[in-house]
Order: structure tokens, then sequence, then C-alpha cells
């Protein structure tokens, strides 16, 4: 299946929504550092949702921090969140293409 994805440039950064939830699950439960997380403190306010700009290799860092954590929960539900939130920003990562995307093995 081919997927079309948004064309980038390396490097430039995309908008990604978030809402309250999500930002809090990320900066109280993963430790991701503050070159993620100041995105997420700064975020814009466009109607219910949180904007912050992440690049691709940004979002994909993001992404192991909240995998990390999900793996790692005793918590049922914190574990569900996460999970539902790393699939939710993996797809959006995916539907942009900065020339360096690779398919896996």
């Amino acid at each position: 299946m081919v997927v079309k994805r948004k064309k980038i440039r390396y490097g430039e950064p995309m908008e990604v929504p978030f809402t309250q939830r999500e930002r809090s699950l990320i900066l109280e439960y993963t430790f991701a550092g503050p070159n993620l997380t100041d995105r997420l403190r700064m975020a814009s306010t466009q109607g219910t949702k949180l904007v912050a700009k992440f690049t691709l290799d940004d979002l994909d860092e993001l992404l192991g921090y909240i995998a990390a954590e999900a793996n790692h929960s005793e918590d049922p539900k914190l574990q569900k969140q996460l999970d539902t939130l790393y699939n939710r920003l993996k797809t959006k990562m995916e539907s942009y293409d900065d020339g360096e995307w690779q398919e896996a093995f």
C-alpha cells in the first residue's frame, strides 16, 4: 500500500495538536527533556487544542519517551492513554516526509 505523505523540508517544524490531558501525560510521566517539553509548555491555544511545533526527528524522539513509559507503566489506564497518544502521534508523523523517510525492513 502506497501512503501519500506531505512533503516538507528536512528540519521543518510541523504543527502538532495536543489536548490538555495529552500534554499532562508527557510532562508528568515521561522523561522527555526540556528540548521537547518546553514546546508543550509554550504551546499556543487553537480552540480546545494546544498546538506545538515539532520536527519529524523531535516527534520521533518524543514517541520513544511515550512508548517507554507506556511499556513500563503498571497502571493499565495510564498505559492505555499513553498507547493511544503514541498511536495518534505516530500516525501524524507518518503523514509527513522530509526526505529522510525509511521503510521498515
